[in-house]
Formats: C-alpha cells, sequence, structure tokens
C-alpha cells in the first residue's frame, strides 16, 4: 500500500510500469478492500501482465477506517474531487481507465469526460434508487463520450434489463448483463450459476475492455 498526495492510501495490484492503469472506487456500504473488490482487482491484474489495478477511499470510508464509526458517504462534490486528486497524482490520464463499484463507478462516470481519461468501467451501475425507478441518474451518460463498459446484474435492484433497455445513453457505453446477478452479480441458487461463475465473466469482460484500449 502506498500514499498519494491526496491523503488516500492506495491498493496496488499489477507492475508498475503497466501499459495501462485501471482505478476502481468502492462502493457507499464497503472499502476498497472488500472481498468483492479484491476478487476484481487481483484477478483483472493476474489477466494481464501489461495492466495495474489501482484503488482508493474516499474521506468518509478512510475516516471509517480510522475510527471504526460508521457514516454516510460524502457529499457529491467531496467524490468527485477525490477522483480529481487521485488521477491528479497517477498522472498521465490518458492511459489511465477509471470506475468501480456502485457509488465509486458512477462519480467516476460523472469526472470521465472532464478528466480525459482513456475509459470507464463501472460495476453495478445504480441506474436508481432501489424501488425509485421514476428518478434516473442518467443524464451525464446520454452525453458521455469516454468509451466505458457497464457490468449489471439482470437482478440488480438498481437497474434492470427492461429499465435500462428503455434509457437512451451515449452510443459510447457498452451495458453487458450477468446472468441472475443481484447489485455485487451474486446469482440465486436456482439459477444454476454461481458466484464465482458471474465473477469470472465480469473478469473477462473488463480484461477485454481493457484489451481494446490499450
Amino acid at each position: 500500500m502506498s500514499e498519494s498526495r491526496s491523503a488516500s492510501p492506495l491498493l496496488i495490484n499489477g507492475p508498475k510500469k503497466a501499459a495501462i492503469t485501471i482505478v476502481l472506487a468502492h462502493g457507499a456500504g464497503a472499502p476498497m478492500d472488500s472481498t468483492f473488490m479484491n476478487i476484481i482487482a487481483e484477478s483483472v491484474a493476474k489477466s494481464s501482465a501489461n495492466t495495474k489495478v489501482v484503488r482508493f477511499e474516499f474521506p468518509y470510508m478512510r475516516m471509517r477506517r480510522e475510527t471504526g464509526r460508521r457514516s454516510a458517504p460524502d457529499r457529491a462534490p467531496v467524490l468527485l474531487q477525490s477522483w480529481r486528486d487521485v488521477i491528479a497524482d497517477l498522472g498521465g490520464a490518458d492511459r489511465l481507465v477509471i470506475g468501480g463499484k456502485s457509488m465509486g463507478g458512477r462519480m467516476a462516470s460523472m469526472i470521465a469526460d472532464e478528466a480525459g481519461v482513456r475509459g470507464l468501467v463501472c460495476l453495478g451501475y445504480p441506474f436508481h434508487a432501489p424501488g425509485r425507478p421514476e428518478l434516473p441518474r442518467i443524464a451525464h451518460l446520454q452525453k458521455l463520450r469516454t468509451p466505458g463498459l457497464i457490468l449489471q446484474g439482470t437482478r440488480d435492484s438498481f437497474g434492470s434489463p427492461d429499465e435500462v433497455a428503455g434509457y437512451e445513453l451515449s452510443r459510447s457505453i457498452r451495458v453487458e448483463w450477468i446472468e441472475d446477478g443481484d447489485h455485487s452479480f451474486k446469482p440465486r441458487a436456482r439459477s444454476g450459476r454461481t458466484e464465482w461463475q458471474n465473477l469470472d465473466q465480469a473478469i473477462s469482460l473488463i480484461v477485454d475492455c481493457l484489451s481494446s484500449l490499450k
């Protein structure tokens, strides 16, 4: 783990001089080293000798780690500035792909065009709050210029296939569906699929996306 100028410790998997770096932020409720984030980051880094995976935490999550007290996520301006700081720390935005789990990926999508990064990868995008499909969070996705990959479980309460099919998203965005997956791609036992199958599918799609951006 290394320390960035933005005061967010970075978790890094993969070679220092990788051709491309993917930076992942965590979701609202779990840290950068959750089981889900560990599996994705470590597996993507192992899948390519030319890829480095970097993770960081937003201020509220760093405070939770230090104090043990849970608190609500920071407001959007703080989250977006955290992304700006990490991108500046890493340098070479044209060699960076940014994204993350749920909220972390959403914030990345809001800063991607401004930062001039090479690509975007969102893991379980929160198209709307659960039970509130009438309030979609897609305005910026309708005009996104950055090449983007959104991986979404077909049972995700933050955006179902039928709901997403009705959105007019930018042509730069590709949405891939993880069969019977929930917001973390976990399927039901009766589906006949396993969690590892779904995670493997997600990892393969991320690796293919990164390869296409090199």
